[in-house]
Order: structure tokens, then C-alpha cells, then sequence
């Protein structure tokens, strides 16, 4: 039988952890009753509000676990060998004293923080720390900063004579005289940490640890922050900030910036909350409101199908549908990441640099936002596990109502990493979208595919002509989307629906450059035999158009708040994309790439690279300016936090 001791120090640990969470549980009640305000009481609310607070259990465990794990570790081998030490505990005591009191001071100024920013507690409170008397002031006259002080000291008074007597009790009890069942000891401690592990990783998903974005599950902007812990947004506010990938990007003079993108877009509009926003209407006599569909294809790239020049038939339902649509011909991704693919294609801003935007959550006027003024409902779905790029949350905060993700599927159907295959997730889709259907809402369905991204499966029902892998994979990428849209003309919304098919980003086929240009070439293809003739288009543009494009072919007013434009009506003489470490931009015959001190120009159309950066000057500085201000406005928009109306 193992000893005594042994066991009151697991206990000992154990009971740590139930203060410490009931004390950052505490803190979320308090904020909770300090907004209550905002929340219409239904039972719909009753139930995300239960679902906000089970969600801070999991976060406060998070931050519960980093403080504990290496005291945890410390008294558990000393107790496997069955020895202690006074110096050694009161030094755990003190640690978990002093970081627990800290995480205490933290959350309790987290409710004035929230109160007043509507955010959680992040590293931007410690801007105002550059004038400490303002600070101090502000605190002295603001009840409510003062009131914060309260629970603090509440909190950390309790906190102290309950460690205390978790102490008293473990140092006190006398140790075995014999050092017995030192393999079950050992054993049982190495599960026991494995816990403690699980819990500061937060989630039991391979592909992605507990992110912020975690806590947004719902459409409501107050609980799915009540559930995140302030110590949690702090830590991972300031890691984020010092991440080099993260850096704002200073290119050209914010305001010279601005000047040319209103003349690039062709802005005479002023509207307060943003410098490109701009009024886009249409005639009434046209409008509809079909379901819209868009398929983000993962590494599709244009150089895949045969409609540009592959003839090894590897798309053959790509190829027949792209002459009975709406086909874009010069149309490329934004960077070269799938976070960077979502997020451009559903949002219409570029990629900058490194930088993760999603990873941030922040809210945007994209189709998702616009649509869903217009009275759809929206939805995504992906074959894995949406927590993964923060992927989930981001599209929870930015007006998605459902989010399906690997833990929505049966079991028995993920093959791999990266979930279900993609037939099984369009098969999966049909009864979701019939019901979204019947509520009498148009909708808007977002996709993105993964199969064509290793580890690679193919399903035993699926037999391919190619002798590869990767082409076969392809093959069934093609064929999924077939067996989709197979599907969805048997339902009654199928003839009333726009489909979009485009790539997150392509593949690095036939490398010339630099920048892989089939890395970033795209189809787009809008497919919807009851709505639209088929046409070709060979305008230069990007994902980030896609959005503006498809309101201008439903002809539905809206504020356009982004850097698309509607290819359609309207003309862009270049687009840019991004190569992590350097940017480019182009045009029909030219293509310019920046990276670090070195411009390149090159006339890409015949794979000439010849470097004509002195033969064409003009040329060159032209399209430079155009992609600096592009990317700087962006980053300007997001440092400003203009991606948004303050009624959004």
C-alpha cells in the first residue's frame, strides 16, 4: 500500500488547484455580474453563459497548471524519496504566493480594463504606463478603478491563510519510516504530471494548443470573452508583440499612403470611421439574394487544370464547369499560408509580410459581416480541427453562426491530421445546409478543403488514373468537388445558389522566380447554371476581390470597408501578393518583386529573367508605390483599428 505521505502530497497539489481555480472563477462572476447588462436573457443565452464559464474553467487550468507544474514537481520527488525539506517548502510556499497573488492583481484589474475597453487584459494597458501621474490620477478619481482594489486584496488575504493551511497539513504529516512501492510512486506521479501537462495545453488535439480563440463559440462578443483568463490574453498579448513576424510595417508615409489608394480606388466618398471606405450601390431593378457558396480549394493551383495548359486531365469537373461560369483567368492568392487563403478570400485584405492576422482577433467588414446585415445566415466548414491558425475563434468574433470541425464529425470517419476526407465533409454538409435552407434565410457557406495537403489519403472507394501520389490526390480533390455539387442539384437550393471555387494558395509547380507565380495563380470560378452565362474574364486580380465581385453580381448595396474591388465594374492595374519574407506585384506582362534591399523586374509572361529594373524605371517605381501602399494602409487600418465601424 503506498504511503500516507505520498498521497497527501498529491492531495496537497489537488487542493492548490481548486483554490486557485475558485478564485479565478471569483473574478469571471464579478466581471460577469458588472456586464450583465448587455446579455438578453433567453434560454439560448442561459446556455452560452454556462458554456462561457465551463470554457474559463479550461483557461484558468491553463494558467493554474504553468504556476504549479515545477512546485508540483519538486514535492512529488520528494516524496518519492521520502524526504523533506523546510528551506525547499517555504520556498514552493512563497512561489505560489507570489505568482498566484500576481495572477489575482492581474484579473482584478482586468474588470475595470474590460469595463472599459471591452477587451480582455492585454499588454496595450501598460501604454498608458509612459505617464504614471496620469495614470495615478485617473485610478484616484474613477470609483471604479479603486473597487478594483477590493477583490485583490479579498482574494489574495484568502488565498494566503488557505495555502497556509494546505502547508500546515503536508509539512506536519510525519514520513514513513520506510521508502516503499517507489515503481507505483513513480508511476502514479508521471500520470499525474501528464495531467498538470494536458491541462496547461488545454485541449487534447494534436494540431493546435488552447489559443484565445478558443473561447469564441457563439455569435455574442461578451461571452466569448467571459471565458478567457486575463493572465492567459496578458501572456500571450506580450509573446505575440515581441514575435518579429508580428512587427507593424512601415513601407512609405501613412498619409502618402492613404492619397494613393483613394486615387486607386477611385474614392471621392468620405466616411469618418475608416479612409477607404466607400458607399456601393446598384440598381434596385437587379437585386437578388441567392445562397452563396464559396469552396477555398486547398493548393489548387491554376497550374493544376487543364483550361491552363496541364493535360495530364487531373481536373476534369474544374476544367467542364469553368466553361459554363463566370472564369477569371489573371486571379491570385494572397500569401502563401491556407490562414493567409481564409483569410483574404473572406475578408479582402492582403497578407503583410509574416504577420498572422487571424491569430489576433479582431472584427472586419467582410462578406460574412455584410451578408449577415443582409439577413444571412453563415457558415464554415473544414475537415479538421478548427482551433488550429485560431481559425475558429476568429470567424466565431468575425459574424460566422456555425463553425464545423473535426469534433463534429463521427469518430470513425477522421483518417488523419487533417480530419475527414473531402468528400465526406461536402456528404456531411448536404443535411446541414438543407436545414439552414428551411429556416427561410438565404445563407452563405464558406469551405475549405484539405485532402490535397499531406499526409496525404485516398479513400479505397476512389480510384485515380495518375501513378503519383500527389497528382492522384489531386484527382480526388477534383472528384470530391464533383461529387459536392452532384449533391447539391438534387436540393431545393441548389438553383438559387452562386458556387465559388478558389485556392487557399497553389503550388510551387515550374519555379521561375523568386515568388513561385504558380504558387499564388488561382482559378476563380463562379458557377451557378440558373444565374449567371458563362463568360471569361482576363482582368489581373486577387482573392481579395472576391468578396467586392460577388456583391457586385447580386447587386446588393453595402459599405465597402476593404482593399477588394469588384472586378466586374471595376479596374485594378496590379495586384500584390506575399512571400513571407519578401512581397511582389503585377500586372499582365510585368512582375515586381521586393525583398529586402533587392527589386527585381521581370517580364514573367515568357519566363524571361532578365532583370529590367534599369530598362524600365518608371515602370518599376510605379508598381512599387502601388503595392507600399497597399500593404501600408493595411497595416495602418490595423493599427488604428479601422477594419471596423464602431457600430460593428
Amino acid at each position: 500500500m503506498i504511503d500516507k505521505n505520498f498521497k497527501l502530497t498529491l492531495l496537497t497539489i489537488v487542493k492548490i488547484y481548486i483554490v486557485s481555480i475558485s478564485i479565478f472563477f471569483a473574478f469571471r462572476l464579478i466581471l460577469f455580474i458588472t456586464e450583465f447588462d448587455r446579455l438578453n436573457l433567453t434560454s439560448e443565452t442561459i446556455i452560452n453563459t454556462l458554456q462561457a464559464l465551463v470554457m474559463g474553467v479550461r483557461f484558468d487550468i491553463v494558467i493554474t497548471g504553468y504556476i504549479i507544474f515545477l512546485p508540483s514537481l519538486v514535492i512529488i520527488i520528494s516524496s518519492i524519496l521520502n524526504k523533506k525539506n523546510r528551506l525547499v517548502n517555504n520556498i514552493i510556499f512563497y512561489f505560489l504566493l507570489i505568482f498566484f497573488s500576481i495572477s489575482f492583481i492581474i484579473s482584478a484589474s482586468d474588470i475595470p480594463y474590460f469595463n472599459q475597453f471591452f477587451r480582455r487584459f492585454e499588454i496595450g494597458a501598460f501604454e498608458w504606463m509612459d505617464n504614471p501621474e496620469f495614470v495615478f490620477k485617473m485610478i484616484i478619481e474613477e470609483p471604479r478603478y479603486i473597487l478594483a482594489i477590493i477583490p485583490f486584496l479579498l482574494s489574495a488575504f484568502l488565498f494566503y491563510k488557505l495555502l497556509k493551511a494546505i502547508f500546515n497539513k503536508y509539512t506536519k504529516t510525519e514520513l514513513d519510516n520506510q521508502n516503499r512501492h517507489i515503481f507505483y510512486k513513480i508511476i502514479i506521479s508521471i500520470l499525474f504530471l501528464s495531467l498538470i501537462f494536458i491541462g496547461i495545453r488545454g485541449r487534447l488535439q494534436k494540431k493546435s494548443p488552447i489559443r484565445v480563440g478558443t473561447a469564441y463559440f457563439c455569435q455574442d462578443p461578451f461571452l466569448n470573452q467571459l471565458g478567457l483568463n486575463p493572465v492567459f490574453t496578458l501572456i500571450r498579448s506580450y509573446l505575440d508583440s515581441k514575435n518579429i513576424n508580428n512587427k507593424s510595417i512601415h513601407l512609405i508615409d501613412n498619409s502618402i499612403a492613404i492619397n494613393n489608394v483613394k486615387k486607386y480606388l477611385k474614392i471621392n466618398q468620405k466616411l469618418d470611421f475608416s479612409p477607404i471606405a466607400r458607399k456601393i450601390e446598384f440598381d434596385t431593378i437587379n437585386r437578388i439574394k441567392p445562397n452563396i457558396i464559396v469552396i477555398i480549394m486547398e493548393s489548387m493551383s491554376a497550374a493544376k487544370m487543364e483550361r491552363f495548359g496541364n493535360n495530364e486531365k487531373l481536373t476534369p469537373f474544374l476544367d467542364s464547369i469553368s466553361y459554363k461560369s463566370y472564369f477569371f483567368t489573371n486571379i491570385y492568392t494572397a500569401g502563401e499560408h491556407t490562414f493567409n487563403g481564409i483569410f483574404s478570400t473572406l475578408f479582402s485584405f492582403p497578407a503583410i509580410y509574416k504577420q498572422h492576422t487571424m491569430k489576433h482577433i479582431r472584427r472586419y467588414m467582410g462578406i460574412s459581416y455584410v451578408l449577415k446585415q443582409k439577413g444571412y445566415s453563415t457558415s464554415y466548414f473544414t475537415t479538421h480541427d478548427g482551433q488550429f491558425d485560431n481559425v475558429e475563434g476568429f470567424l466565431h468574433a468575425n459574424n460566422f453562426d456555425n463553425v464545423i470541425s473535426q469534433s463534429d464529425y463521427p469518430a470513425k470517419e477522421i483518417k488523419t491530421t487533417l480530419g475527414v476526407p473531402d468528400d465526406y465533409m461536402f456528404r456531411f454538409s448536404i443535411s446541414k445546409i438543407n436545414k439552414l435552407h428551411k429556416t427561410g434565410k438565404p445563407f452563405f457557406v464558406s469551405f475549405m478543403t484539405a485532402s490535397d495537403h499531406g499526409p496525404y489519403y485516398i479513400p479505397d472507394y476512389f480510384h485515380p488514373h495518375s501513378s503519383t501520389i500527389k497528382k492522384q490526390i489531386i484527382e480526388y480533390a477534383d472528384w470530391s468537388l464533383h461529387k459536392f455539387i452532384e449533391l447539391a442539384s438534387t436540393t431545393d437550393w441548389f438553383n438559387n445558389t452562386i458556387f465559388v471555387f478558389v485556392a487557399d494558395h497553389g503550388a510551387a509547380i515550374n519555379v521561375k522566380y523568386p515568388i513561385s507565380l504558380n504558387y499564388h495563380h488561382t482559378p476563380l470560378i463562379f458557377y451557378a447554371p440558373s444565374i449567371l452565362n458563362p463568360k471569361e474574364f482576363d482582368c489581373i486580380g486577387g482573392q481579395i476581390d472576391i468578396f467586392p465581385t460577388l456583391m457586385g453580381v447580386i447587386k446588393q448595396p453595402y459599405v465597402n470597408n476593404t482593399l477588394g474591388i469588384d472586378l466586374i465594374n471595376e479596374k485594378r492595374p496590379y495586384i500584390f501578393i506575399n512571400g513571407d519574407d519578401k512581397v511582389a506585384v503585377l500586372d499582365k506582362t510585368f512582375l515586381f518583386i521586393m525583398r529586402k534591399n533587392e527589386k527585381i523586374l521581370y517580364k514573367y509572361k515568357k519566363f524571361d529573367r532578365t532583370n529590367y529594373i534599369n530598362d524600365y524605371p518608371n515602370k518599376a517605381k510605379e508598381m512599387e508605390i502601388y503595392l507600399k501602399s497597399n500593404l501600408q494602409v493595411y497595416q495602418y487600418m490595423l493599427n488604428n483599428e479601422k477594419t471596423l465601424t464602431t457600430k460593428n
